[in-house]
Order: C-alpha cells, then structure tokens, then sequence
C-alpha cells in the first residue's frame, strides 16, 4: 500500500501545475488568506498539526511556517510554547495547545531535562476529533496516539540522534561515559529507542527531509519514507556582483559542526582567508585552534543583510559537519556561492559534485587531510562553477515547491 501511495505521489507530483512549482513571496501573506491552496480532498477535514516544542524559530519552524500555509485551519500541538515573541510572526495570532511539561517547574530554561517525560506528554494529546494529523518529528512528536480512521503523515526532520547512531559521541561529549548519572542516562535511552520503534509503527506515512534522513528511518524504525526537502527562502538571497579572496564557514558552533576542523586546515594554509560566522558552547574551542593564525577572522553575530553580503562575496563557503539536510549550504548556493562540504549526510542531496554544471567539491573524510584536499580539488575545478549553476540549483528547494509536494503528498494519502 505505502508503495502504491509513493508511486501515485511522484506520478502526481509530476504532473501538478508548474506555476505552482516556481518561488513566489509569501512571506508576507497571511495563513488565513490562502484557503483556496486546500487540497479538494481536505475540504470539510479537521488537521491538527503537531511539532514537538517550540522555544526558537529555526528549521523546523521553517518547516511549521509552510505547513500552516498549506492548511491554514490546522490546530497546532507541541509539548511546550516558549517562543519569544519576535519569533511568533508565523504563528498569526494562533494558539498552541500545549502539554504538561509546559507547566513543569523550570520548564522555561529547562524543558529538555524533562526528555523521560516527552513520550507520555506527547501522548496525553487527544487526537480523536481530527480526521488528518501532521506530526513533524525530530523528537516526539510523532508518537500522537491515532484512530484506524485517521490518517497520520510524519515529516521527520531526523530520527532522535542522541538515542539511535550519535548516542556515543553524544556521552563522550557530554561527559557521560561513567557514573551513576550515565548509567542513568544509558538506561534511559534504551526505553526510548523501544518507544521511538513501538510508536513508529502507527504512523501511516513518514516523509523524510532528505534521503539520508530516509535511510536512518529504514535502519531505525524499518519503515519506507518518501524523500521532500524542507523549504528554504531562496528568494531572500541573490548571487553578488563580484567574488573576493576568502572562504566563509557559517554555524551554530556545536561538537557536530566541526569547526576546529576547518579551523585548523586554514591554519596549514595561512595564504587563504576563513571568515567564521557564529557563536555557541564551543567558541573558545574552535578560536584556540587557530592558534593566533593571522589569515582566520572570527564574527560572533552578524545581521542577516551581512550574511548575506558576505555569503555573496565568498569563494566558496566550506563545511565539515554530517547535517540531516543543510540549509546554510542552500543559502549560500543562492548567493551564487559553491560549496566546499563533508560529503555525507543531507548535502548529497544539495550539491552537484560531479554533473555536467557542479556546485561544490565534497571531501571523504571529517580530518585535516580530508579538507585540505577538498580545497586543493576546489581551486582545480573552480573554473567550471558558476554563479547561474548554484543559483539554479537552491532553487529546486524552494518554499513553494515544498508546499506543492506537501499538498499532493496529503492528498494522495486521503485518495
């Protein structure tokens, strides 16, 4: 059945009026004034829309934001509501309907101590009166208890990477290899790998946001996922008028990032410049590895129209993490930028290594070694990348071509 449904979508998708497939603006167009964008076979339906907290406006927010274009009637559950209010735009005035750990003590700072909790949290939500439920997952949320005449569509921003294939960088990294608190901690990840897999199993559909994402699905929970990106605001960004001397790394600095990797490999080569954009838990980590290298430059915060500029003016922006997927590396191919990239993960499904029209370099390997050959192969193909070739390809993940796929996606599974 699951095949037949994935088979109908991509014959559909292919198939859905182009208009609907090219960027438009709609930032800036009320949820409550697009009813007409409903599917015919969700009119009449109650959509409750589940996302697992919210405290920021980030990815997954992005994510949220267009699924509440697409059904501007949907209800919205998530575990806590903490977002500030700056970043409630997209919500329009609507409430959230929360749990009961948003009145947990602390909660506000702390919400995520409360993970042993999330599971019964996020099933004490009573679904019964909604003919369509849209979790979108990258914790809990898709544990919704639902009917056999409800239809529940996962998007899975990744399975929890903390308890399945990260679960040992995770402890290393946090300090918990031993101890009672680790033990703990162990033990409490191996009952929610045995919930993660008993409540996998009652989602109808799960759509991945990338293929790698899809592929730790099938390992964690053996289920199929059909593969569609998360939308990104292509139209925000535009390549430059002109290309300067220095490379650009853009991220939360975070273990996973791997910015001391960069970091270090331009350090080896003190005639290319780095520019490092961001801030985290790691910063002191990530500056000592320069070790006073005079050709990297480091910028905390900077405001989104000079990231832009910046992401414009760039040779190429360089990464080392394994992301889900990698909007970053989506903006900065708007800007015209190509990207240098670890290449695993979510970006396989973004860069163009080796067509006919490339986009980036990817390198094998998160080491030293690795980077600095992928910078050596950059400078030998550069000449075969252009601003057109980047800009073209960030623009097959844009917002209303998720918007479209999501739509015929849920229409599908209702036929």
């Amino acid at each position: 059945m699951v095949d037949a449904m994935m088979k109908d979508f991509n014959m559909s998708y292919a198939e859905a009026d182009p208009a609907d497939l090219v960027p438009d603006p709609v930032a800036a167009v009320s949820v409550t004034t697009r009813p007409e964008h409903a599917p015919s076979r969700l009119r009449g339906k109650r959509i409750a829309i589940v996302h697992d907290w919210l405290d920021t406006f980030a990815g997954s927010e992005s994510v949220l934001e267009q699924l509440l274009i697409c059904f501007p009637n949907a209800d919205i559950f998530a575990l806590v509501d903490f977002l500030k209010p700056d970043d409630r735009g997209f919500l329009h005035g609507r409430k959230v309907k929360t749990s009961f750990i948003q009145r947990l003590p602390g909660a506000r700072k702390i919400f995520r101590a409360y993970l042993g909790l999330m599971p019964l949290a996020i099933e004490q939500f009573d679904m019964s009166g909604y003919d369509v439920i849209i979790s979108s997952s990258h914790a809990v949320a898709k544990g919704v208890v639902t009917g056999p005449d409800q239809v529940h569509i996962s998007y899975v921003h990744s399975p929890m990477r903390y308890i399945w294939d990260f679960q040992h960088q995770y402890l290393k990294q946090s300090g918990l290899k031993w101890g009672l608190k680790a033990l703990y901690i162990r033990w409490l990840f191996g009952r929610l790998r045995q919930w993660d897999v008993s409540s996998a199993q009652h989602v109808d559909y799960f759509i991945a946001n990338s293929n790698y994402i899809g592929r730790r699905l099938k390992k964690a929970y053996a289920r199929d996922a059909t593969v569609i990106n998360p939308p990104v605001d292509v139209e925000r960004f535009a390549p430059g008028t002109h290309k300067e001397d220095f490379f650009l790394l853009v991220a939360r600095l975070v273990p996973y990032k791997r910015a001391d990797l960069i970091v270090e490999s331009f350090r080896l080569q003190p005639d290319r410049k780095l520019i490092v954009v961001g801030d985290g838990p790691e910063a002191a980590r990530v500056r000592a590895a320069a070790r006073g290298a005079t050709n990297i430059e480091f910028r905390s915060k900077v405001e989104k129209t000079e990231l832009i500029d910046l992401m414009q003016r760039a040779r190429a922006a360089v990464f080392a993490a394994e992301e889900d997927f990698g909007i970053t590396m989506v903006e900065a191919q708007a800007c015209g930028t190509p990207v240098i990239a670890f290449g695993r993960g979510g970006v396989t499904d973004i860069i163009d290594a080796d067509g006919g029209a490339p986009t980036g370099v990817l390198f094998d390997r998160q080491d030293v070694d690795s980077v600095l050959d992928g910078l050596a192969r950059f400078d030998r193909v550069c000449h075969r990348i252009t601003a057109e070739s980047c800009r073209a390809n960030a623009l097959r993940f844009a917002r209303s071509r998720f918007r479209a796929e999501i739509r015929n996606f849920v229409e599908i599974a209702l036929g």
